[in-house]
């Protein structure tokens, strides 16, 4: 039995990064082996173990061979005759194809790497010296999600260059229809990743040269042509506005919802009537009727769909909320359910400054309205509500005129507020 660390724990190693998460495989064995020696078996598709000590995941080398579409379709061999370098060549990228063998530690079933053995079939080094994403074999077609898992990389590699002949491979399979066969989930749950990674703009540019973003994501596919109102910047489009917002999102380290409602906060500008462009009259509810369709395709979870939502709804009117009086901004914090949410609505400011700020020149620009809009909720939180619903309820006030009370009583809070930030 022999046993190498392998895929991205061997990697990030070699780009001296931290490495998170080791991988393992074993060639030579067989689940009665491991099981033999203490390893715990969670793998239901294919033999996977957990060491009895450190955890970490053993697999069994393994084979794969395609039965039907999808990524689902596949037949595994995991045998004690499977070889290091067939295990390898499953594999999606070169980089990720690199095995180092373990050295056990002395008295103790733990393992180390040998990075001065390393055997790299596929040339790995090569591409990770040359900055390449590339394919092991052409058995990569038979994986749909490997186009996302690409993109994703490009996102966390930013200066890696996607190899030609693999993108060629992929725009293939998008022709073939393989990414027709993924899964909500599965689509979601790389896509999210992919939009925590350092520069998510390269996860959509990687996909749009693909063709597979007009498959997964039509309405975000198609604001690349689109034009920007006059008083933005009208030498970019509409895509590559999202892209500069998504980036600035990455920059500013907003969570997984804030970079999602950057996403989809334009969609409607897609769908702008010809007679209103580049006005783009009426895009914010437009946007918020596209995204309820994206959420439900993909199944996005709750609180980034219903961020979105506020975020494609309002943004405007936070982007013009310098303008509004006491009322209008009190209507406004109600609209985004401020009062019941404030950390949400927090981050709500967050994408809006991301949009403000994903524009060329304005990159290094203040978002006053973040500070102003925050204010103002602080404001209005202040007011004591329970007295005043209290009074009211004695005085015979019913709950619509106890609303209405305290509507008040939050407008002249902010009214002070907006007066001694003007002074």
């Amino acid at each position: 039995m022999q046993i190498y660390m392998v895929g991205g724990a061997v990697r990030d190693a070699l780009l001296g990064l931290p490495v998170q998460d080791h991988d393992w495989v074993v060639v030579g064995a067989t689940p009665e082996t491991l099981a033999a020696q203490g390893y715990l078996p969670v793998g239901k598709d294919f033999p996977v173990f957990l060491h009895p000590d450190t955890r970490e995941e053993y697999a069994l080398a393994r084979t794969e061979r395609k039965t039907a579409s999808g990524y689902r379709g596949f037949v595994v061999h995991a045998e004690p005759d499977v070889t290091l370098e067939q295990d390898l060549a499953r594999r999606d990228l070169t980089i990720n194809s690199i095995a180092a063998p373990a050295r056990q530690q002395t008295a103790s079933t733990h393992f180390d790497p040998d990075f001065s053995a390393l055997i790299d079939p596929f040339g790995g080094q090569r591409d990770i010296h040359g900055k390449v994403l590339r394919h092991v074999t052409d058995a990569f077609r038979e994986d749909p999600v490997r186009i996302l898992r690409l993109a994703r990389f490009a996102a966390r590699f930013p200066d890696f260059s996607v190899a030609p002949e693999t993108m060629a491979l992929m725009q293939d399979m998008v022709e073939a229809g393989e990414v027709d066969a993924l899964v909500p989930e599965r689509v979601w749950q790389e896509l999210s990743r992919g939009l925590m990674e350092a520069r998510p703009s390269r996860m959509f540019e990687v996909l749009r040269d693909s063709g597979a973003l007009q498959k997964l994501l039509p309405e975000v596919a198609r604001l690349w042509g689109v034009p920007q109102r006059a008083d933005h910047h009208p030498e970019v489009d509409t895509g590559v506005h999202l892209m500069m917002v998504l980036d600035m999102s990455a920059q500013l380290q907003a969570g997984l919802a804030v970079r999602f409602s950057c996403v989809c906060h334009d969609l409607g500008k897609g769908t702008t009537p010809a007679d209103v462009l580049p006005r783009h009259i009426g895009h914010e509810e437009r946007s918020a009727r596209l995204l309820k369709d994206v959420c439900e395709r993909l199944r996005v979870p709750v609180e980034c769909r219903e961020m979105a939502d506020v975020v494609a709804r309002e943004h405007g009117n936070i982007h013009r909320s310098a303008e509004l009086a006491a009322a209008a901004t009190v209507r406004l914090l109600e609209r985004c359910d401020a009062f019941r949410k404030p950390q949400r609505f927090a981050d709500v400011l967050l994408a809006c400054e991301c949009d403000a700020r994903g524009r060329r020149g304005l990159q290094d620009s203040p978002y006053p309205q973040r500070s102003r809009m925050l204010g103002a909720l602080g404001a209005a939180q202040a007011v004591q509500t329970q007295p005043l619903a209290q009074s009211a309820q004695a005085a015979g006030q019913d709950g619509k005129k106890i609303g209405e009370i305290i509507h008040q009583a939050r407008v002249k809070a902010v009214q002070g507020f907006l007066a001694s930030a003007a002074a």
